[in-house]
């Protein structure tokens, strides 16, 4: 997640409720251009049915609508991972639900850490291991759990990685996690009293199998480019990926991968050579042509309307002498401040940009926003505008009230599409941190919020920011992490309800 605005913003904050209208267009049956419907209803035409308010834990760790529980699957430090590989280790981030079967569900998890930024990194494990000079650092676990959510096994699924931060399933049942890292081979890091030096580049993708730790394939994709990389939507025709950049100095970029020939299966970094296919980015145009050259300039007045994209090809994708960003004038590609999310309907993928109001974070003439929510049509390669936080600083700054904690939000990160077509997305922002239930042009409610307060800032409780929502297939479990301390968290309850 790179920089959140909690660590921007020191004695005050930022947050909105969400703003929209209905698309039609980007709820479950997608098809031609976004038209305006009735905001009343969510995605199955029924009247919405808001979530009860939240009730706090009495153990305090995570306060959830009545008829709601949560049970925690595992924890950093505490949970044992199998085989003898040690601790669960921390900082958990993106995860995808791979596969369901009669025994229960196999879930891959990030975990965004540096070397010995934590205790409890990911060890080193014979067959996972991409970068020997990046010990007890980021990388991925394996997580199987029964049919109710209970663990039943952890192992190491890559090490040797760099701050894995989001990524994407894919429709073969893997999970490409993504380096939010561009350090260079010979770089040094220093951390938890220790020193050491990069032997590779990092800043790639790579893929993750359901498979044991010694059936892995630590090797690097490549051919989708070398820069920040956060997270990435498979097409379901399996020819193209969309992938985000969480990203400053310039704001970072949002792109597109071709494949040149066939569509991709299983083993991606043997399947395709480091140039293979066409790596592009992405260019909002208005309607005289002209590109938008950050996407801060559409505001919620724009909501439900379309935009044409193009796209532009990226000259030298492994960035050998300028990072792929900066490869590009500003005006000839659509930045954005923090391109976070990702997730594919089949029909097109929504994209999450967190936040854009400090001086650096956008033009000084575009508006500042506590978030946005996009859906990109992969047929007709428009991107809409769907859900919309308008920039407030007073909503949760210290000192505000908390009557207004769950109707207040700020800093969508990670998205995930629920099995009713509608969204789930994860807070990273200031003061209280929520789990919300978004409706594509429609409102956003509370489901869940943080109650594990890591520390104070001015005499008041700090909490980590959300991660990794995700679904069991079958609608009845909704995973979600809270990143610090990292503890993953299977959360049951009348979704159905709510959610369609």
């Amino acid at each position: 997640m790179s920089i959140s605005r909690r660590q921007i913003l020191t004695g005050s904050a930022a947050t909105a409720t969400a703003v929209g209208l209905s698309v039609a267009g980007v709820l479950p049956s997608l098809a031609g251009t976004p038209a305006m419907a009735d905001a009343s209803t969510g995605a199955s035409g029924r009247p919405l049915r808001p979530f009860p308010p939240l009730k706090d834990d009495p153990n305090g760790i995570l306060a959830l609508p009545e008829g709601f529980s949560y049970k925690i699957v595992t924890r950093e430090g505490v949970t044992d991972m199998s085989f003898g590989q040690g601790k669960t280790p921390g900082w958990h981030d993106g995860t995808g639900v791979v596969s369901m079967k009669h025994a229960g569900l196999t879930i891959i998890q990030n975990h965004e850490m540096s070397p010995h930024m934590s205790q409890y990194g990911v060890p080193h494990i014979p067959g996972t291991v991409y970068d020997p000079g990046a010990p007890n650092a980021g990388g991925c676990t394996v997580i199987t759990t029964d049919p109710n959510g209970n663990l039943t096994a952890e192992w190491v699924g890559i090490s040797g990685t760099v701050r894995n931060c989001a990524g994407g399933v894919t429709p073969w049942g893997t999970w490409l996690t993504c380096e939010e890292s561009s350090n260079a081979a010979g770089t040094t890091w220093s951390a938890g009293g220790q020193t050491g030096r990069y032997e590779k580049n990092h800043g790639y993708v790579f893929e993750v199998f359901p498979t044991d730790s010694a059936s892995q394939l630590p090797k690097p994709i490549k051919a989708f480019g070398r820069f920040d990389h956060e997270a990435l939507a498979v097409e379901p025709k399996r020819r193209r990926v969309y992938l985000s950049e969480d990203a400053s100095g310039p704001n970072g970029l949002f792109y597109r991968w071709t494949a040149s020939a066939g569509r991709l299966e299983q083993g991606i970094a043997n399947q395709l050579g480091d140039t293979e296919g066409t790596l592009e980015a992405m260019q909002i145009r208005l309607d005289d042509g002209s590109i938008v050259p950050d996407v801060a300039y559409i505001t919620s007045a724009q909501l439900g309307r379309p935009f044409n994209v193009t796209w532009i090809e990226v000259p030298d994708r492994d960035a050998t002498t300028k990072t792929v960003r900066t490869q590009f004038a500003d005006g000839t590609v659509t930045r954005g401040k923090k391109f976070e999310g990702v997730w594919s309907n089949g029909d097109g993928c929504y994209i999450v940009n967190s936040f854009a109001f400090a001086a650096n974070d956008l033009p000084p003439d575009a508006a500042k926003h506590d978030g946005m929510v996009w859906f990109y049509d992969y047929k007709d390669e428009t991107i809409t505008l769907v859900t919309y936080f308008p920039h407030n600083p007073f909503a949760e700054g210290e000192g505000a009230s908390p009557k207004y904690t769950d109707m207040t939000f700020d800093s969508p990160d990670n998205v995930t599409v629920t099995p009713w077509g509608t969204l789930v997305l994860a807070e990273d922002g200031v003061r209280a941190s929520h789990v919300l239930s978004s409706i594509p042009g429609g409102p956003t409610y509370a489901i869940a919020r943080n109650q594990l307060a890591i520390g104070t800032s001015n005499g008041f409780p700090t909490y980590s920011e959300f991660t990794g929502p995700t679904f069991s297939p079958d609608g009845e479990i909704l995973f979600v992490n809270i990143q610090s301390p990292g503890i993953t968290l299977a959360i049951t309850g009348p979704w159905q309800d709510y959610l369609r």
